[in-house]
């Protein structure tokens, strides 16, 4: 078998399918080789590493990991690279891959600790080299362009694509996961978005959309489909796929733990439907307002370390995948490499047919600001919370809200009530009031302790229990706003039972300033939650101003010492959509 060899016309300009997502060109796989391989990309141009020599000589070897879903076409082409003897600068390259989740790998890179014992990183996407790049001790890593790409869309088994009007009928991301998780008839499943790239990208992409469509209730339809998809996610991709009903079986498709909707990459469906068969093969929806996609970043790892032969080799395996086997090894294990013209061999063997729109420009990929985002609200969401609820009785909850015939603490009830549905039996929550000399002495009382919504006592859940704690509510005649005493004494207390492993928060709901005139002082009141608050056990107070005697600036500053937030709502059945948003933010901060 004859040595294969760079040729001449080609350079790092064949490096294969680089996503316009991300901007990515051959100069930049170019540039970067100048830097770390010491004029190594201007030898590729110039078509001389793999001349001369024998593969008698030495082989550069080559350590390579990568992501589970493209390690064996890797695999494939390192065997490739034995076989034909392709060379750089004259030696053989040999080539060995590792198949490690991407999430794993991204946090071993971030942490910075030891050193990578791998040359080269292929992960599913560019979210984890953001990932990386986020860390203060990261290693030192350098994307060199990427080498397939794979659209992110929504595969069901047959029965669920029809009763949907697949292929015909189109939908958005939010139209096709508020299908999906109304009730139990089409279960939607997905791998946990803070270890799979797909489900990142979907879920970022769901919550862009839902905004877009919903303005300012957008936020909260998004946390409430993230809320929904909690429910039914693996820890991870490789997992995914054993969740998936089998479509021939009644009891398979009456198990609530089998989900008949998956979010997957259509490589992911295209593997599975080549063992499937017909009857358990996937159908993919391609949402119409786009699909995010994985791009399969070529990552140089602690490139300053690397010799030069090292990187070059590192090179010229890459541009493997800009070639005619490269390319032809790509697409027989279902990714795409060319971006303006996708195969429909391989669109329709993933489950993909018109008119669903799997042509399509991808969607311009989330900026790190979103990641952080959606990755913050995605924990909140599914971690379960720990919220202390502390809530103003002062006479003026009496005053009837502008437009309503009802009271502010009638509407404020009722916005409670409405927020508490959106929680868990697992959630911990409890329920507070205050107002002047309401207990002797103090300004507040305990009505319900901080607990789990589903535990019982004699019959009755703690959620009953609470419900009907919120449903009696009712402003203290002549009852004043102690609002500094009542904020220390409950963040004390919501600090000194801080449950690991959960959100902990204090919300406070407040229509007025500070009335009390005994109380501590508002300085004094910051300076010790400032002082007793721990940034590695948090609970940021979530302040809401209701009404417009209330002070934003006041309950902004107050929660802002505890790392939470301040709002002001002039309808208190905003409520309930100012608390998730807050929640939202906090989840972010902390991550």
């Amino acid at each position: 078998m004859g040595r294969h060899s760079l040729p001449d016309e080609r350079g790092t300009a064949t490096s294969g399918p680089r996503p316009r997502s991300r901007g990515r060109t051959v100069a930049i796989a170019t540039a970067l080789v100048l830097v770390v391989a010491g004029g190594a990309a201007a030898a590729v141009g110039a078509g001389l590493l793999a001349l001369g020599g024998s593969c008698g000589d030495d082989a550069v070897r080559l350590e390579v990991v990568a992501a589970p879903a493209v390690s064996p076409a890797l695999r494939e082409a390192a065997d490739e690279a034995r076989e034909q003897e392709i060379t750089s600068d004259g030696h053989c390259i040999d080539v060995r891959v590792t198949a490690r989740d991407s999430y794993e790998v991204a946090a071993e890179l971030r942490s910075g600790k030891g050193g990578p014992e791998y040359d080269v990183w292929v992960p599913d996407s560019d979210v984890w080299v953001q990932r990386v790049g986020l860390g203060g001790r990261q290693s030192k890593i350098a994307p060199a362009g990427n080498i397939a790409s794979s659209p992110v869309g929504i595969g069901m088994v047959p029965s669920a694509a029809e009763s949907l009007g697949w292929p015909r009928k189109t939908y958005s991301w939010p139209e096709l996961t508020t299908a999906a998780t109304k009730g139990d008839k089409l279960r939607l499943g997905t791998a946990d978005p803070a270890r799979s790239a797909s489900g990142l990208l979907a879920l970022a992409k769901m919550g862009a959309s839902a905004k877009k469509q919903g303005g300012k209730e957008g936020g909260t339809r998004a946390a409430a489909l993230a809320k929904a998809l909690a429910s039914r996610t693996t820890d991870d991709d490789g997992r995914l796929l054993d969740t998936l009903v089998r479509d021939g079986s009644g009891a398979e498709r009456g198990n609530p733990r089998r989900n008949q909707a998956l979010i997957l990459s259509e490589q992911a469906a295209y593997t599975h439907n080549a063992s499937a068969g017909e009857e358990n093969s996937l159908d993919l929806f391609y949402p119409k307002d786009g699909s995010p996609r994985l791009d399969y970043p070529y990552t140089l790892v602690e490139d300053g370390r690397m010799s030069t032969d090292t990187s070059r080799a590192a090179l010229r395996f890459m541009t493997m995948f800009g070639e005619d086997d490269g390319r032809r090894i790509l697409a027989e294990h279902g990714f795409r490499t060319d971006l303006d013209r996708p195969s429909k061999r391989l669109v329709t063997a993933a489950g993909g047919r018109t008119p669903q729109p799997y042509a399509d420009e991808a969607t311009d990929p989330p900026s790190d600001k979103e990641l952080q985002e959606t990755l913050g609200m995605w924990t909140i969401t599914v971690q379960s919370a720990r919220l202390s609820t502390v809530v103003d009785a002062s006479e003026s909850m009496r005053q009837l809200v502008p437009g309503r015939d009802q009271s502010r603490m009638e509407v404020t009830k009722a916005s409670l009530l409405r927020a508490l549905a959106g929680f868990t039996d697992e959630d911990e929550i409890g329920l507070w009031e205050f107002a002047t000399r309401l207990d002797g002495a103090r300004d507040y009382r305990e009505l319900e302790p901080t607990r789990r919504l589903g535990d019982r006592k004699g019959g009755v859940t703690h959620r009953d229990e609470l419900s009907d704690a919120f449903a009696g509510l009712q402003p203290v005649p002549g009852g004043a706003t102690g609002l500094y005493d009542t904020t220390l004494a409950a963040y004390k207390e919501a600090r000194s039972t801080y449950a690991r492993g959960r959100f902990n928060a204090l919300v406070i709901l407040t229509d007025g300033a500070n009335q009390d005139p005994g109380s501590i002082s508002r300085s004094s009141l910051i300076a010790q939650l400032e002082e007793i608050s721990d940034r590695d056990h948090p609970v940021p107070i979530i302040a809401i101003a209701v009404g417009p005697e209330a002070d934003k600036d006041e309950v902004q500053q107050i929660a802002e010492a505890t790392g939470g937030s301040g709002h002001q709502v002039d309808d208190p059945a905003q409520i309930h959509a100012v608390i998730l948003k807050a929640i939202m933010e906090a989840g972010s901060n902390q991550g």
